[in-house]
């Protein structure tokens, strides 16, 4: 089944040219079927490029998806048109009243400041303290997975010495999770991150649980069982040449980069990077929207 777009989103034509069946509003409303509303809350600065991606591996399942997007009202993006903003995407306001089968909070460049000190941290934590009882479950990536443990758990991130930057290998820390269903015993992840989230904490909270995790960089996916939150430090959704992107911008910016780890060919970067992480990635999200979306999520959304 497809994902439900905005008619004239970017991602439209994107997902088309790859074969990925995305429907437009005008089609959707033909069809006599309840679709999983899904709420993405895009905190990243380049949102068309992440907006696509995340539609990428939510369209890529047999479940029909109806994906509304939102931003923060506390911060103007100053890399994404306010035209295409004011188009496609609502605030907070706009939805605080309606009720959702997920959401999905993405990463955001500020992962080196104090979480207070973010702009519009104070919204974020009104729409994750609405999520409790507004979503079904709640999906939280990169620096959105550190603000959701920091603010629902009181668990800090901590700063690295250099930045984790590359495609690592991770295991299953438990393997029965319907999460991890179908994933090899190794499988790998990109990652892109200053920070990080020490176990010892994770494990001190008792309704937390580690799902996956990496020798190198460290814990992946955490699950709360009782409020059905993940929290995933990587990012299955990147596109082959997202990590290139952000190496050459870091290199012609003159900031300390090192080249990503396990990503070009004998760590060469004019060689084009081998994708490794695909299948898990749409096979994470496939499994997040079965397993704990789609087959336990009332029909009535009134009833949550």
């Amino acid at each position: 089944m497809p994902i439900k777009i905005p008619n004239d989103l970017p991602a439209v034509q994107t997902l088309a040219d790859e074969n990925i069946f995305a429907m437009t509003e005008t089609r959707a409303i033909t069809q006599d079927i309840r679709p999983l509303r899904i709420l993405l809350l895009n905190l990243m600065p380049k949102k068309i490029e992440t907006e696509t991606q995340l539609s990428r591996v939510l369209g890529n399942t047999p479940l029909q998806i109806e994906l509304t997007l939102i931003r923060t009202s506390t911060h103007v993006s100053a890399n994404t048109a306010m035209d295409h903003l004011l188009a496609f995407y609502k605030t907070f306001d706009d939805v605080k009243d309606e009720r959702f089968d997920g959401l999905i909070i993405t990463g955001a460049p500020v992962e080196q400041m104090e979480f207070e000190e973010v702009d519009y941290w104070d919204e974020l934590c009104r729409i994750m303290a609405w999520s409790e009882t507004n979503v079904h479950s709640v999906m939280h990536i990169c620096w959105g997975a550190q603000a959701g443990l920091y603010y629902h758990y009181g668990i800090p991130k901590k700063p690295l010495k250099e930045k984790l930057f590359g495609v690592y290998p991770h295991r299953a820390d438990y393997a029965r999770s319907m999460l991890l269903r179908g994933f090899d015993d190794v499988f790998y992840v990109p990652h892109s991150r200053h920070t990080t989230v020490e176990r010892a904490d994770i494990e001190a909270v008792p309704e937390l649980q580690i799902l996956a995790s990496s020798e190198r960089a460290g814990v992946h996916i955490v699950y709360a069982h009782k409020k059905r939150q993940f929290f995933i430090m990587g990012h299955a959704e990147y596109d082959p040449l997202t990590l290139d992107a952000e190496y050459r911008r870091d290199l012609n910016a003159g900031l300390p980069i090192h080249v990503p780890e396990h990503y070009y060919p004998d760590d060469d970067p004019s060689k084009a990077p081998v994708v490794n992480w695909r299948a898990h990635g749409n096979l994470l999200y496939t499994n997040w929207l079965n397993y704990f979306v789609y087959q336990s999520t009332p029909y009535d959304l009134a009833a949550l």
